[in-house]
């Protein structure tokens, strides 16, 4: 199994930016998939972002042309650029790891059933 510890979170206005980190140990052989969640005050876990072995990349539509995912195997760690930050992008924000699958593409490696490796989160808050 995967362990995943992100930061990067913190506080920031509108229109600002941050990047999340996500550091990967345990199973780290070779690349997989892997993933951005968030989840709001009372709100379901909703996927932001996914990247598969290949670089392929899948957003949600709430964040694509603003947020970045990214991926750097040889330091296993991934990232999420996030700009033009609003505060209904306030969340607590995860990442995820599917070990066994290297190509990842589509709607459902934006739903959380698509992973079994998580960490437990960075907060990131937006005020207006």
């Amino acid at each position: 199994q995967v362990q995943l510890e992100e930061s990067g979170g913190g506080s920031v206005q509108a229109g600002g930016s941050l990047r999340l980190s996500c550091v990967a140990s345990g199973y780290t052989y070779r690349s997989f998939c892997m993933a951005w969640f968030r989840q709001g005050f009372e709100k379901e876990r909703e996927g932001v972002a996914s990247i598969d072995c290949f670089g392929n990349t899948d957003y949600a539509d709430s964040v694509k042309g603003r947020f970045t995912i990214s991926k750097d195997d040889a330091e296993n760690t991934l990232y999420l650029q996030m700009n033009i930050l609003s505060p209904e992008d306030t969340a607590m924000y995860y990442c995820a790891a599917a070990p066994t699958q290297c190509y990842c593409s589509g709607a459902y490696y934006l739903r959380p059933i698509g992973y079994n490796s998580w960490g437990q989160g960075t907060q990131v808050t937006v005020s207006s």
